[in-house]
This record gives structure tokens, sequence and C-alpha cells, in this order.
């Protein structure tokens, strides 16, 4: 389940969105996030859910692949359903004691579901068309405004991007011990609550001193290329091009399409 966990990783592509500069990326990536928090409505909604269809399609990665992400996140999107199905008070549709489900709280747990499955999708789609390096490079630049009230922005760059770049590897760190532990006799998917999360522990200990070996062998690695002694070039020159004007303004039109609906809802 672990390697399902889409986020960090890169699928190499030549497709239009795999050529777009990162920092249009970054941006796009921004404003659709925002845009899917701010809707409100299933009509937005819907039009939120096509325009991650079309950016999908248009990587050419697998859509099976990119929705294998929301996988890991299937019990935490559940459990964000059930406590608004049934905390939220209005008009009843069912009820069976204390208990009940109203229509405001299915509308409730419906647009929550969808807001955090696009989310995912959309930082998904980030990441798996944009090289590390990249993603790093652009990010720097886009944050290099900040370097004038002496906020270290290639620092900032670096951390953002490390941690997304080493959530894959840390889960697939964690399914290779777990499948250690159940070579050597580990239930994890049986018994009580409590004694599955007993059964953790033998991978938990583990994956904290892999995480903490990984850690310092990549701040030798810096270290030994002088990180942090001078000015960082980009290995890349990035260009605002065509393509980017066009994704640019079709993010422009999306955001005013999804406002007019919000406006008129």
């Amino acid at each position: 389940m672990l390697r399902d966990i889409t986020i960090g990783r890169y699928v190499p592509g030549n497709s239009a969105l795999h050529r777009l500069d990162p920092r249009t990326k970054l941006l796009g990536a921004l404003v659709y996030s925002a845009a899917v928090l701010s809707c409100s409505s299933f009509i937005s909604m819907s039009a939120a859910g096509a325009a991650a269809a079309a950016a999908a399609l248009i990587s050419k990665i697998p859509v099976s692949y990119i929705i294998k992400g929301l996988k890991p996140l299937r019990w935490f999107i559940l459990f964000t359903v059930i406590i608004n199905l049934f905390c939220i008070d209005g008009k009843i549709l069912w009820h069976l004691g204390a208990v009940h489900i109203t229509y405001e709280g299915v509308s409730a747990a419906a647009l929550l579901a969808l807001r955090f499955i696009f989310f995912v999708l959309g930082t998904s789609l980030l990441t798996l068309t944009t090289p590390p390096i990249a993603l790093t490079d652009g990010l720097a630049r886009l944050l290099r405004p900040l370097k004038a009230v002496k906020l270290p922005a290639d620092d900032i760059a670096m951390i953002i991007s490390i941690t997304l770049r080493f959530i894959p590897s840390f889960a697939d760190e964690a399914e290779r011990i777990m499948k250690a532990q159940k070579a050597r006799g580990a239930d994890f998917g049986s018994g009580s609550m409590i004694s599955r999360v007993r059964s953790i522990m033998p991978v938990t200990i583990p994956l904290f001193i892999s995480v903490f070996r990984r850690a310092d062998e990549l701040s030798l690695a810096m270290d030994a290329r002088c990180y942090g002694k001078g000015v960082r070039n980009p290995r890349k020159k990035f260009f605002f091009g065509r393509t980017d004007a066009y994704f640019s303004l079709i993010m422009i039109i999306f955001c005013g399409f999804l406002a007019i609906i919000e406006f008129f809802n």
C-alpha cells in the first residue's frame, strides 16, 4: 500500500505538461489548490475535477497510476466523511435513535472528500511531471524576492524539495521493512486494534534509524559538494515559452469560470 504513494515521485515523459517551465507548474498547482479549496458547490467542484482529468490526460501518465496515489489515504478520507456525515445538523434524511444523517451533512461530506481528492491529484501531477532538481530550481526562482528581506530562499526551496522527494523513499523503505518482518512471521493484518498497533513497533524503530541514517548521508553529501558556501547557479536555464503562456491563459479562464459559478450559486 505504501508503494502506491505518488506524491514526490517523478515519471519521465515528453508531454506538454512535462515540458512546461517548473515555475509555471508550481504557480498553476498553487492556484488550482486554492481554487479547489474555495469551491462550495458541486458544479464548481465538477469543473475542478474536469480540469484535473484533462491535466492527467495531457501528461500521458496512466490514470490508474495517478488515482492509485489516493489508496493510502482512503481511511483518512473515510474518517473525515463519517465525521461530517453524522455531526452536522439540518434536514434529517435518516435517523436511528440519537444517530442521524442530514442533507447538509451528506453535502458537506461529499464536498470535503472531493476537495481532498482533487488537492492530492493536483499535487501528485506536479511532482509526477517535474524532475526534483527542476522543482528545486523553479521554487528557488519563485522565492528569490524573499532575499530582499534576508530570508534564505534557496535553502527554503531545497528543504521543500527534499521533503517531497523523500516521501516516496520513506514509503518504499517502510514497505521493505514490513516485508522483511512478514518473512520472519510478523502479522500486520489480523488481531485487535491494540495488537495491530503493537505489531507496527518492529517497523517504526528500523524506519526511524533508516531516516536518520539517510539524513546524515545527505548532509555529508551536501557538505562535500560545498552547498551553502557560495552562490548556487541553476543547472538548467528556464524560459517562459508559448506553451507556458497558453497554460497561464487557461488557468486564468478556469479561475474566472469558477468565480462566476461561485458568484451565481
